[in-house]
């Protein structure tokens, strides 16, 4: 066994795919390929598997990330959500006529995984949606965030990485944030961006990751926070949320329901209050300059 190899966890069941990341001569440190979820294990648990295995657990969810991902699209896709025809008042065209451009919100995501931030910005890309994204240590967020903030001015922020309940403990309190591995870290940049922004349908914020002390994430002013169950959450479950808040109309609230019942991790996985999206349009569409024949005003 190597570092780089997928394996599973005899213990476990099987239940989640990981990739070796660091080994040494009893003990492996492995990350999930689908869930955020960083763990050591015992070498003699490990099963290597192949880069075309496929667990039940992992197989539903990247199925069920195909269909969020499709979700997505067709919200790229779809005029009605500007309230075209419906008596809004913002166009008097038939959706047909209709001439505008979008500036989805903008998202500022920091991530306590390298690996799992180039995925979360791919997904931004094919989405359109603009996005800065860093590779930060999750203790190092909050004062990241600080220098950030004014610089980037996003609508959006996205803190995550990795966490978890720490069982190495004797007992520990699930109330606790001294029973998490990272919540308490996730708290202090929440902080520092609530006390940027205040308002919280001008600044959403979409934190945590697995296990996350959810209950904590709300209380220090996140909009969107994991894990009401204390469950694993899949790595693109916070993208999710963040582009349904950049790709839903500033006069519109994120539809709770649908936005959690189209994350991969469900309910038990993530949770939220209220939130007005961020995305507004424009009239008319804007023209490519290299096309318009101008002629210059005489002095």
């Amino acid at each position: 066994m190597n570092v780089g190899d997928l394996v599973v966890r005899r213990s476990y069941g099987g239940d989640v795919t990981f990739r070796v990341e660091y080994m040494t001569r009893n003990q492996a440190i492995i990350k999930g390929t689908e869930f955020r979820l960083l763990a050591d294990s015992p070498l003699n648990d490990l099963v290597q598997v192949p880069a075309t295995a496929k667990t039940e657990r992992g197989e539903r969810a990247r199925i069920k990330a195909a269909e969020s991902l499709t979700e997505l699209r067709k919200d790229r896709q779809e005029p009605s959500r500007f309230g075209v025809g419906h008596g809004m008042g913002l166009f008097e065209q038939t959706p047909k006529e209709v001439s505008y451009f979008e500036l989805p919100g903008k998202v500022l995501h920091l991530d306590g995984d390298p690996g799992y931030l180039n995925k979360s910005l791919s997904l931004y890309e094919q989405l359109r949606i603009p996005a800065e994204g860093y590779h930060v240590r999750e203790a190092e967020m909050a004062s990241v965030l600080y220098r950030l903030l004014p610089r980037v001015r996003p609508n959006i922020v996205v803190v995550t990485g990795h966490d978890g309940v720490l069982k190495s403990l004797q007992t520990y309190d699930l109330h606790s944030l001294n029973s998490y591995k990272n919540s308490q870290n996730f708290v202090a940049a929440i902080r520092v961006a609530r006390d940027y922004e205040r308002h919280y349908d001008a600044l959403t914020i979409v934190a945590g990751a697995c296990q996350s002390h959810f209950e904590a994430l709300l209380g220090a002013g996140a909009n969107f926070a994991s894990s009401p169950g204390r469950i694993l959450i899949h790595a693109l479950d916070p993208v999710y949320i963040a582009a349904k808040a950049a790709l839903t109309s500033v006069r519109e609230t994120i539809n709770l329901g649908d936005v959690l019942h189209n994350t991969i991790s469900g309910s038990q996985g993530l949770g939220g209050i209220e939130t007005r999206g961020s995305l507004r349009i424009g009239m008319p569409r804007l023209q490519d300059l290299s096309t318009l024949k101008v002629t210059p005003s005489a002095i």
